[in-house]
Parts: C-alpha cells; structure tokens; sequence
C-alpha cells in the first residue's frame, strides 16, 4: 500500500502531492524546432529554480479527487526535506528527513507510515538523486508567464507523476514562483495543491523534520 492509498482511505487525508484543476492545452501536432529549443530552456529554468530554493514556507491548500480539501503551512528545506502542519482539526502530520516520507496520525495509535522519499511524487521536489533535466517535460499553457512541467520515470511508473507549476517572478529564486503542482499515483488518484504567501531564505533547522516534533 503507498501512502497515497492509505490518505486516500482516511476522511480528509488528502494524498500529497497535487494536480491542477483545468486542463492543459496540448499541442496536436509535432513540436517545431523552435518549439522545441524553448522547452529545453524552460526546462533548464525550472531546475535551476528548484536548485536555488535553500529554504521555503508557504501556505498550501490540498484538494484530493473527491473535493476534500485541506490547509496548513508547508516548509521545505533542501535537499530532501519537507513539512506539512496541517490546520487546526486535523490532526496529522507529513515530513520528510530527506531520506523518508513519514505520515502520522494522531488520532490513530498506530505506528507512523514511512516511504523512501524517491517512492512518491514529491521526489521530483525532494530527491537529490531525481533528476528534473532527464525525466521532466515541458507542457505548452498558452501563457509566456506560466510554466508547467510533467516529471514522470517511465520505467518506474510506481513512482508516480508529479506536474509543477511556476510562473514568473522576479523576487523568487531562479525567477520562477512554485505556485502549484499535480501528483498522480499509480493507481490514478490525483490531488491537487496550491501555495500561496511563498517566503525564502529564512533559517530553518534540521529538528523541525523530526515526525515527533509537533
């Protein structure tokens, strides 16, 4: 069972990860060259965006397929470490140590769910050794602002599949603003998250990916 079954079949887990809520354009006919080369340099701006954030706190909101949706405070901390404290009434916690993706229910006596963090879709944010260059693709928006990017590894469809979104803005790093992303397990399921009030750069320490830490 991945942790996105297991969210999935709890009363508002929402599965991490997130999908988008509209439908992105697709190209009906191959790519021209010029096309082409502009993905590439969307793409290589995209990683090195995500290799410039060092720390970074959002508010999220998480929406799982059925309409369910959540709030709480997210902070990352590269690499491989992530945290999702989750609104008052919801007592559940999502962190990784950047080695592992731990869920915890509290209102569950059980021992905490653990992943590998490369095993979700968030590997693509988290794992040092996922590569966004080599398994991601550029998604046409329709907007010069708007960047979407689908990282998938076609060979480990287990993993899931993880589209970013970024939209320009000078102020974040890289030049890029992470405003959104979609995960798709491999069973299908889809949710979507949304960040807002986005900040970087601030001191975080390593104790706050402590799963006991509350």
């Amino acid at each position: 069972m991945t942790h996105l079954t297991y969210f999935r079949n709890k009363p508002l887990r929402a599965a991490l990860g997130g999908a988008l809520s509209f439908a992105l354009p697709v190209a009906l006919v191959a790519p021209t060259a010029a096309a082409a080369q502009n993905a590439d340099a969307e793409l290589d701006q995209v990683v090195g965006a995500l290799r410039a954030i060092g720390t970074m706190t959002a508010d999220f909101t998480q929406t799982d397929r059925k309409g369910q949706t959540v709030r709480g405070k997210l902070t990352i901390k590269r690499p491989g470490k992530i945290r999702f404290d989750y609104e008052k009434g919801v007592n559940m916690l999502v962190v990784s140590d950047g080695k592992a993706l731990t869920f915890v229910d509290y209102d569950v006596n059980s021992k905490p769910k653990r992943w590998p963090i490369g095993n979700s879709p968030l590997g693509a944010l988290l794992d040092p050794s996922r590569d966004v260059k080599k398994y991601g693709t550029v998604a046409p928006t329709g907007n010069p602002n708007v960047y979407s990017v689908m990282v998938k590894d076609s060979k480990r469809p287990e993993y899931g599949v993880i589209t970013l979104i970024f939209i320009k803005d000078a102020g974040s790093p890289g030049g890029l603003k992470l405003t959104s992303w979609v995960a798709l397990d491999a069973q299908n399921q889809r949710t979507t998250v949304r960040l807002s009030n986005q900040r970087y750069g601030m001191a975080v320490p390593d104790s706050l990916f402590d799963y006991h830490k509350r």
